[in-house]
């Protein structure tokens, strides 16, 4: 053959894989959405297949029609406000699929589907303990950010620097200990520093997703504590256009966040663009006090573009993000004496910006699926001293693969086959520097199996990882002749997850779920060497530090009844290796010495909750939440830091009737209640016990607005939470808060 038939050859194979991926499927679903009790049509209704990124609404008469569907095994999940949610494995073939689906009227609307791993499944058809909470509760509640708005959540708490900067603890670990999910992939933003935020927004989001426990298997490294999966907005229906525009104003920081959205679809293509910006000046304690620089604000934006043919789908996306946050200043400092509603960024202060671009592929192939995930990183963060005087600027780019491939087993189980690799680059081009540049690079492979019988289903696998770690010379830092010179690490490590959800009944899923996680240092905890300015420590990492390792055993139960639904968990983690930073009893010209060691340790703890829902009285929700934990070193059974206090979460909420289902109008009311903190690591300060109520009220105006009113603290009560590292200098959390949002939809 010569080189004009090759290249013909080659040009025809390619057409031909082109065709085979982007011609129309044969495959269709249709069906009916009816009113379980009376048999009427539900207009409206969501007829969503996660799995394929693909929406239908029902008609008046409760039709739905979804073509060119490939074919294979995925998710059907069917939503009506006032109704409980429907979810449903199905398979889709060459031919037509007709469903009839019958909805029963409920205030607690799940069960839901949950994203574990790349792999969306029914709650009940995992062992993991997955919570979620959608972005509309979070801004039903107040929300400042999605650690603001996770806290809610039973075993969720926030460690903060102030209300902008937050980071979620999840059963009393945090930072790298917790592994975050943006857009499909590993998000990074050198959390490793304590008033380092998490500094994500909740626009464009559907809902957060936190899978608690470690989650090495599906996740890798640093899933110790559990993940925070950040869920992106439903694609609109074909053929359909939506847009929204929604403003928020906070009355004590005099903060102003408000975002834009359009999305749009046709039969095979979906699309969207968001943009957000919020503007907060600084708060004030429930005494009135000014917290001088403790304003923020940011600017975000993302746009979002996909595919659904028969043999693939692409979901793809670009997240941007600027946000300054201020550093906490004394009263009566010279530079901090401006306007009360002052936003400048003149004074010292953190700006972060980052840019996220992921794609994630799903190939339909004739019995199994391929999954192919890309992704990038960027996040540049700079301590600027004011005046327009840098200090410490870090550039830390990540690059990100995942490759799956699936192969299901009819409707009751499926085998995960799969690598994640990632690369990271740190880089420092300040005259300050707290960590070395560096290199990191993981690989793995992880093989994972689930099968669902009768009334229960069991999953489990096994994982191997590699970590390389490289760093270089840097100024100031580790240059020669300092006691941290450069060095280069190879981390391993085998873990694995194993676990039972058993659904006796209708109402009740039991579930039993053991599993591992590992971490090595971060670069602060291998590698630092100088002066920590936010607590006033000299610091010196541990290079020779081993992986830290963790094995956590959970059993948790949820019942739903027509009068009340529950939910229960239990756990223990135990940790080798555990990293801690302890005093070493001498000085560096006054300044105390710390250094990071290792020691075994152990969390234990549970969370349970109570919701009254009567069936013959559907306007009315009692809510009732309690989470404990507690963590101490194996060593010499000292507790281990910045764990939070025990607390309980209570609300009563009216949701009024619009005809046959339960509309968007409400009135809540909510107690909190925090308990005292004295069980303290040796270098935190105990914390009194306090209580806090709120309130809220939404309605429906001219049927595309949406009102918002929400009150945080009400009796403008002055406290401390012990996980605000504001407390070492004397400084109380935000007093009372009045909250107005407004969002209108077209």
């Amino acid at each position: 053959m010569n080189r004009s038939h090759a290249k013909v050859s080659v040009l025809v194979l390619l057409q031909l894989l082109f065709y085979s991926l982007c011609s129309n499927g044969q495959g269709l679903l249709e069906g009916r959405v009816f009113d379980l009790d009376d048999g009427h049509a539900l207009e409206g209704a969501a007829v969503y297949l996660p799995d394929l990124h693909r929406l239908n609404l029902s008609d008046a008469t409760g039709h739905f029609r979804i073509p060119d569907l490939p074919k294979g095994h995925v998710l059907l999940q069917i939503v009506y406000t006032g109704y409980k949610t429907e979810v449903k494995r199905i398979t889709l073939g060459d031919s037509s699929l007709i469903l009839e689906i019958g909805l029963s009227q409920c205030v607690i609307e799940g069960p839901e589907v949950v994203v574990y791993g790349t792999t969306n499944s029914s709650l009940s058809e995992t062992s993991k303990n997955i919570e979620s909470i959608t972005a509309e509760e979070m801004k039903q509640n107040g929300a400042l950010s999605v650690s603001d708005g996770l806290s809610k959540l039973p075993g969720v708490s926030q460690l903060t620097t102030g209300p902008g900067i937050s980071k979620p603890v999840i059963r009393g670990l945090y930072g790298n200990r917790i592994q975050t999910h943006v857009l499909g992939m590993r998000f990074d933003n050198q959390q490793w520093q304590d008033e380092h935020g998490l500094g994500l927004p909740d626009i464009g989001l559907d809902k957060v997703e936190v899978i608690k426990g470690p989650s090495a298997l599906l996740y890798g490294s640093e899933a110790m504590g559990g993940v925070v999966n950040l869920v992106e907005e439903k694609p609109v229906a074909a053929g359909q256009i939506q847009g929204d525009i929604s403003t928020r104003y906070f009355s004590n920081t005099g903060g102003i966040s408000s975002d834009f959205g359009l999305r749009g679809a046709s039969l095979k293509k979906w699309w969207r663009i968001r943009l957000g910006e919020d503007s907060h000046a600084d708060y004030s304690d429930g005494n009135g006090t000014r917290i001088l620089n403790s304003r923020f604000g940011s600017y975000h934006g993302k746009v979002g573009w996909g595919y659904s043919g028969k043999h693939w789908v692409s979901d793809n996306n670009y997240q941007f993000g600027l946000s300054n946050f201020g550093f906490l200043m004394e009263a009566g400092s010279p530079m901090a004496l401006d306007g009360r509603w002052s936003r400048s960024t003149d004074l010292p202060h953190h700006t972060v910006l980052m840019h996220i671009l992921s794609s994630q592929n799903t190939f339909y192939l004739e019995r199994s699926t391929i999954k192919i995930d890309l992704g990038f990183h960027s996040n540049s963060r700079q301590e600027q001293e004011g005046g327009n005087r840098v200090s410490l600027n870090m550039l830390l780019n990540t690059y990100s693969t995942n490759v799956q491939w699936k192969k299901p087993f009819g409707n009751k189980g499926e085998v995960i086959c799969g690598t994640q690799n990632q690369y990271q680059t740190n880089a420092n081009y300040g005259s300050r520097t707290i960590v070395p540049d560096a290199h990191i690079l993981e690989a793995s492979v992880y093989s994972y199996l689930k099968r669902t019988f009768t009334i229960f289903t069991a999953e489990g696998g096994l994982r191997y990882d590699l970590r390389n770690l490289h760093t270089f010379e840097t100024a100031t830092l580790n240059s020669p002749g300092s006691d941290m010179l450069p060095f280069e690490r190879l981390f391993k490590s085998l873990n694995g997850s194993a676990g039972i959800s058993m659904v006796p009944s209708a109402s009740l899923n039991i579930k039993f779920n053991l599993s591992s996680g590992y971490r090595s240092g971060n670069l602060a905890e291998l590698s630092s060497n100088g002066l920590h300015e936010g607590t006033m420590r000299y610091e010196i990492g541990n290079p020779a530090s081993k992986t830290e390792q963790n094995l956590c055993g959970e059993l948790s139960t949820h019942y739903e009844g027509s009068l009340v639904s529950m939910q229960g968990a239990m756990y223990l983690n135990r940790f080798n290796n555990y990293i801690y930073l302890a005093p070493t009893g001498t000085q560096y010209y006054g300044l105390d010495i710390y250094r990071y060691q290792q020691k075994d340790a152990a969390l234990k703890g549970g969370e349970a909750s109570l919701v009254i829902h009567p069936e013959h009285l559907q306007m009315l929700r009692l809510e009732a939440g309690y989470s404990h934990v507690s963590g101490k070193s194996k060593e010499d059974d000292s507790n281990l830091p910045y764990i939070a206090a025990n607390k309980i979460n209570t609300s009563i909420k009216l949701i009024f009737h619009d005809g046959h289902k339960l509309s968007k109008t409400y009135l809540r009311g909510g107690f909190d209640y925090v308990f005292a903190q004295n069980k303290i690591a040796q270098f935190e300060t105990s914390t009194p016990a306090y209580q806090l109520i709120n309130a809220s009220f939404g309605a429906v105006l001219l049927k595309k607005m949406d009102l918002g009113i929400t009150c945080k603290n009400v009796l403008n009560t002055s406290y401390y939470d012990h996980l605000s590292r504001f407390k070492y200098f004397g400084i109380r959390d935000q007093g009372r808060n009045l909250i107005f949002n407004l969002s209108y939809h077209f």
